[in-house]
């Protein structure tokens, strides 16, 4: 499995993986689709960064999205991640995070953020964030509708983001 940025080509199994996740509603999945088509845009207009995991084939199992976040200093949004959930549960996803966080260390950035929903379909991403060192630092009640709220996590990374307060 490679990660390798994300192209043109691939908006169409992208879209199927978020799709049948059976997670995402039509409104978030439109919103990812506009995203990735952001982060095709020049560099020097870049809000937002994808990259793909691909099999041996080129064929796209999971892809990243992530940016900084504007107006904070050196924090990055991890946007979205997401698997083909025929190959969920074989490391594609912690590698994904893995280079986002390495990307985003590279780049100077102290701390990356992810924001998700409460509900039980979402269980599986907060155990991933959970699992790579991701602490809940925020709740938001009843953000997204009534019953689901909104969790804020985070990670320090970098060394400016390693040495605490």
């Amino acid at each position: 499995m490679k990660i390798r940025p994300y192209a043109q080509n691939d908006e169409e199994r992208v879209m199927d993986i978020l799709e049948r996740r059976d997670v995402f509603n039509p409104v978030e999945i439109e919103v990812a689709r506009e995203v990735l088509q952001a982060s095709l845009l020049p560099r020097e207009d870049v809000e937002y960064y994808a990259f793909c995991a691909v099999d041996e084939n080129e064929d796209v199992r999971g892809y990243v999205c992530f940016g900084p976040i504007p107006m904070a200093d050196g924090c990055y949004d991890l946007y979205w991640i997401a698997v083909d959930r025929e190959f969920a549960g074989r490391g594609i996803g912690g590698r994904l995070m893995r280079f986002a966080e390495e990307f985003a260390e590279g780049e100077g950035v102290r701390r990356i953020y992810v924001d998700t929903s409460s509900t039980p379909g979402y269980q599986a991403a907060r155990a991933l964030y959970n699992k790579h060192g991701y602490r809940r630092v925020c709740c938001l009640s009843d953000f997204y509708r009534l019953g689901d709220d909104k969790y804020i996590f985070m990670k320090e990374i970098g060394k400016e983001g390693r040495q605490g307060p």
